[in-house]
């Protein structure tokens, strides 16, 4: 920018006008009245002389600017055909505008300086300070929508003044065809009947027959509302294609179809649930269907009775606070187990890793995969951290074993022996951000997931064998079942049933918790193979230290919310140790969910949480990182600080209550 740009950017003399009248009306006040006639004319003459020049430099400004931003064009009369204003970037105010942009705003050259934040408060200048041609999104002025663009112009004045050239495209209509575009998106749903088996079991067929019609009306009564196409494709599973301006509805609704399913009985008084799955902005109808097919997966590994919407990138969770549903099928374990067997004896290594700082239900159920790789002849080795584990006792008991001898191996060992053909059997957890070593994970092709907590977004895949049943008490009732089904009794070592009873026991708080038909089979089949439920009471004991430094913990509970135990620490203490305090909280009267937080020696914030009645710890805690299942649950958040945890899970807890 040359110096006339700097000349043309001179402050203006309205003050000085100001001044003078202000004079002439004192001299008219003290009497003098020709004094004061002289100075009101000789401010008239003054002030028509300046207008003249004001009008002449606002004229030579804006050929100027014309002159300099000549890119976008002209109209026949030579000026710009967008609305245009020129701002100081220092403070943000407007020195110019033509006159398009003073129709839209009302706009005027005044005394006192205008802002153009006072126009438009979200606008700021730091889009250009950065170099972009184009404000990252849209404004509203004057009713209609405009998109921004500008560029910076130096003034040569002794202030190296910067100003900022912006011109507003009115993309109004564009906007509208755009967003009834984006709200008449289809979006394809399934629905489907998660315990149908369980409701219709032993009915007539009339009874079936007046179940199917109550299911029907009141899926149709709740569709009705949303102007979609539903229909029935099989006698457990609905199609529905609606517009993503009627998701937006559902989503506010909050489902309601999933708590209007529940007063639908059969004649015992089972109540039906569904899982609902919803792909969102595929690019075809096709990919929006598998989007909607993943999602309902997710729901049924989730324990059912919510709602999944997938879109190209996420997983996002409605509903889901009550119990995971049993669904008791003995098929798919028999199922599970042949695969798994086949998959075993056509590998090479085994290895069988657990999540990190292995619990004794991770240890119990990779002992009972050992056994299944034992019995088809294959040599398996279980990863594991022995610094860092919450399973001392029953290790140490492992080791003394004589067919364990070399079996527990590192992290780092693994992935050394490891080849192409090995494969691995990730137990008692889904996500691979939790495994004991996640570069495992990523060097073998070929894995398997035996797990019971309710599956993340973040899921390990692909998998190839995968035995995810979130209804399951603990990972060592699922391996528990797959035994039964691949093995004689003296296939089983003692250590294996003792250590698969441990992970029962832990997981179930002694049989108090998620405690189902299928657990006390499980049980009962491991007693059968020997395994002693004093030995493992012992596995389970804590010594004299621990047991002091766990009712320390306690003392430091606070109540929230009547029903809930919130423990915030502010040292460092072992995730066992936390864990057992947060089971001990519920034996008190009145607690219905307890949390334990505390620091640890890598910088993050742990979280261990336990519920015995409504409350679902996994979806509380699932958006702060969380996961687990309704009953158990835990968290591990990078970067963070105890106290903005503590508020973090109050919102949490407030947001599960409240919505």
């Amino acid at each position: 920018m040359n110096r006339k740009l700097g000349r043309l950017l001179e402050p203006g003399f309205d003050l000085f006008f100001l001044v003078m009248l202000v004079f002439a009306f004192a001299a008219l006040v003290a009497g003098d009245g020709g004094l004061a006639l002289a100075e009101l004319v000789a401010t008239g003459v003054l002030f028509a002389y300046y207008r003249y020049n004001q009008t002449k430099r606002r004229r030579e400004l804006e050929a100027y600017i014309h002159s300099a931003t000549n890119t976008l064009g002209t109209t026949d009369g030579g000026k710009t055909p967008f609305p245009m204003a020129l701002v100081r970037m220092a403070d943000g105010a407007m020195i110019w505008a033509n006159d398009p942009f003073v129709e839209l705003s009302g706009f005027r050259e005044r005394m006192h300086e205008q802002l153009i934040t006072d126009l438009l408060p979200e606008l700021k200048m730091d889009w250009l300070a950065a170099g972009r041609k184009e404000y990252p999104g849209d404004v509203n002025l004057g009713g209609h929508r405009y998109r921004i663009y500008g560029t910076v112009v130096h003034a040569d004045d002794p202030q190296g003044t910067m100003l900022a050239a912006l011109y507003f495209s009115d993309l109004t209509d564009l906007y509208q065809i755009r967003d009834e575009y984006i709200r008449s998106r289809p979006v394809v749903s399934i629905i489907l009947i998660d315990n149908y088996e369980e409701l219709t079991k032993n009915l007539t067929e009339s009874a079936t027959s007046n179940l199917n019609a109550s299911i029907n009306d009141a899926i149709t009564a709740w569709a009705e509302g949303y102007h979609g196409l539903l229909r029935r494709m099989e006698r457990n599973r609905y199609l529905l294609v609606l517009e993503k301006r009627d998701l937006q509805d559902a989503i506010e609704g909050k489902f309601s179809i999933l708590e209007q399913m529940h007063s639908v009985t059969n004649p015992s008084g089972v109540a039906a649930s569904i899982s609902f799955g919803l792909g969102v902005d595929g690019a075809t109808f096709e990919e929006s269907y598998e989007f909607a097919a993943l999602a309902v997966e997710m729901s049924l590994s989730r324990g059912g009775d919510q709602a999944v919407v997938k879109d190209r990138l996420n997983f996002t969770f409605y509903g889901g606070r009550n119990k995971e549903v049993d669904h008791h099928s003995k098929v798919r374990s028999r199922v599970t187990a042949n695969s798994l067997m086949e998959l075993i004896a056509k590998s090479g290594d085994v290895y069988i890793m657990g999540h990190k700082n292995a619990d004794m239900d991770a240890v119990g159920a990779a002992l009972g995969v050992a056994c299944l790789c034992r019995k088809q002849g294959k040599k398996a080795y279980i990863v594991l951290d022995l610094e860092n584990n919450a399973s001392e006792k029953l290790i140490e008991e492992i080791q003394a074993v004589p067919e364990y001898e070399g079996v527990i191996v590192s992290g780092q060992d693994a992935l050394l022996h490891c080849d192409r053909n090995s494969i691995l059997i990730v137990v008692d957890t889904n996500r691979p951000d939790q495994v004991e070593c996640r570069p495992l994970l990523e060097a073998i092709s070929k894995v398997s997931v035996i797990d019971h907590h309710r599956r993340a977004a973040d899921y390990i895949s692909p998998v190839v064998v995968n035995f995810h049943e979130p209804y399951a008490s603990s990972a060592s009732e699922l391996v528990t079942e797959l035994l039964q089904y691949s093995v004689e009794k003296a296939d089983v070592l003692p250590i294996e049933s003792k250590g698969l009873l441990a992970g029962i026991f832990l997981d179930t708080k002694n049989f108090n918790v998620r405690s189902a038909e299928r657990t006390f089979e499980a049980a009962a089949f491991l007693r059968r193979l020997g395994a002693d439920t004093i030995e493992v009471k012992k596995l389970l004991q804590s010594d004299f230290t621990n047991t002091v430094a766990r009712y320390r913990i306690i003392q430091s509970a606070v109540p929230y919310r009547e029903e809930i135990a919130i423990v915030a620490l502010d040292r460092t203490v072992s995730r066992a140790l936390a864990a057992q305090a947060a089971d001990e909280l519920l034996n008190i009267t009145g607690f219905q969910a307890s949390f334990v937080m505390y620091p640890d020696e890598q910088r993050r914030v742990v979280i261990s949480a336990r519920s015995i009645g409504e409350a679902n710890v996994q979806v509380i805690l699932e958006p702060l990182g969380g996961g687990g299942n309704a009953a158990t649950a835990g968290a591990q958040i990078k970067d963070t600080t105890v106290p903005e945890m503590l508020r973090r899970l109050k919102e949490s807890i407030d947001n599960y209550y409240d919505n």
